[in-house]
């Protein structure tokens, strides 16, 4: 296991990672996780989740997209909302570009644990929008799994006459109940998402997918309707859709999570992830 490692980047800000794994010097396949909105890797259960996957001999690795608001120093909760403020979706597709990148390369020092053929994403809420669009982008990418994703990265910028305040005051600002951090969003944002919109339609990246995708939503979800989940399916029918009847967007953890178990739901879909990847 490694934790808190430091991929550093020329010209781009550093990515904090980890990676769970049997040290055994034999290739194993390959799971990237991708964290969501206000999100970070160390979040609630992901440890416990993450350790499922090496009982099942995989590799696991989460990371800290970033500028998800984490520092090197600290990449728990989000102590620089100034770089929280510069994100946007073409930042963490590359951010998620270099994580491949790096792992299929000899610079990883766990590249002998990796096959490179079998390399697989799981996407949590934006993260799962995210990995639908990468997915859909590189052949590198073999299988994909969602859970609680969006399904329409537009759906933030409505309506019209906040888009309008947006631009007059150059930032908006969104309550995080958790930290109670007001977190700041530059209108950069917006037109980021605008100049990359037909790149970032994820009906059409759905469409277009040619891997294995499994969709996993609660139907008590009240972040991210389940909606979202059946619109993926039907935008790609060769998908396979579980909806969890009263699961939330976390399938029933929080943070911090001090238990030593997962909760039953997301045991339910971490278990039901791995089967579907194998």
């Amino acid at each position: 296991m490694l934790i808190n490692q430091i991929l550093e980047r020329k010209n781009h800000k550093p990515i904090i990672w980890d990676a769970f794994f049997k040290a055994d010097q034999r290739p194993k396949p390959l799971v990237i996780f991708c964290h969501g909105y206000k999100g970070f890797k160390d979040w609630g259960c992901w440890d416990l989740v993450a350790q499922e996957f090496v009982t099942a001999n995989f590799c696991f690795i989460k990371f800290n997209f970033s500028h998800n608001g984490g520092t090197v120093k600290q990449p728990i909760d989000f102590p620089d909302l100034e770089a929280f403020s510069d994100n946007n979706y073409s930042k963490e597709l590359l951010d998620l570009e270099d994580m491949i990148t790096f792992l299929l390369s000899e610079e990883n020092p766990i590249i002998n644990e990796i096959n490179p053929h079998q390399i697989s994403l799981i996407g949590h809420s934006r993260g799962g929008g995210i990995s639908i669009i990468k997915a859909s982008e590189d052949k590198r990418v073999k299988k994909l799994v969602t859970w609680a994703s969006i399904s329409d990265f537009g759906m933030r910028f409505h309506p019209e006459e906040a888009i309008s305040q947006w631009q007059e005051a150059g930032v908006m600002y969104v309550l995080n109940g958790r930290t109670k951090q007001q977190m700041p969003h530059k209108f950069q944002f917006y037109e980021d998402f605008i100049k990359n919109k037909d790149r970032l339609n994820l009906r059409s990246a759905s469409q277009s997918l040619k891997i294995p995708h499994l969709i996993i939503h609660g139907k008590n979800d009240p972040s991210v309707p389940h909606q979202a989940a059946v619109d993926i399916h039907a935008w790609n029918q060769k998908s396979e859709l579980l909806l969890l009847e009263n699961a939330n967007h976390v399938f029933g953890a929080k943070h911090p999570w001090e238990e030593e178990e997962l909760p039953s739901q997301l045991s339910e879909i971490t278990q039901k992830s791995i089967d579907f990847i194998s």
